[in-house]
């Protein structure tokens, strides 16, 4: 059964980020879909500082590094699949370290390039609902 949630703000985003992160145990893949603007980055703030890697403020979008890691030892990967056109591209992103060890990994447009994990995956859709509503749907 799909979960619904409606946020009202940035803020209310990254607060649903920080709780939704108290539900994660590594190993774990966040699989994030929606479309460009819809608090993808956002959410990934909440849950990154919930988790206690980064401070939100440290937690930035991957569109042109690709991969960012945060926490000591490496805990939370969130990469960014946007770019990615073709396996050689996903290949050169060294996602291979992510699984070496048990942590969290949380991918931005994961339907641009499937990923076959052994871990655990959590689908979280987000979408408009006009002006800074969105609507958070873990699947």
């Amino acid at each position: 059964m799909p979960e619904e949630i409606i946020t009202h703000s940035s803020e209310e985003t990254t607060a649903w980020g920080r709780e939704f992160s108290k539900r994660l145990k590594p190993p774990v893949l966040i699989l994030l879909t929606g479309d460009l603007g819809t608090g993808k980055t956002t959410l990934t703030k909440g849950i990154v500082s919930g988790l206690g890697a980064a401070r939100e403020d440290d937690v930035t979008s991957p569109t042109f590094t690709l991969v960012h890691v945060y926490g000591k030892p490496s805990q939370v990967y969130h990469a960014d699949l946007y770019r990615i056109e073709n396996f050689h591209d996903f290949e050169t992103l060294g996602m291979e370290d992510i699984f070496s060890t048990p942590s969290i990994a949380i991918l931005e447009w994961s339907e641009r390039f499937p990923l076959q994990s052994p871990w655990p995956q959590i689908r979280v859709r987000l979408e408009h609902l006009g002006g800074d509503s969105r609507r958070i749907t873990v699947l």
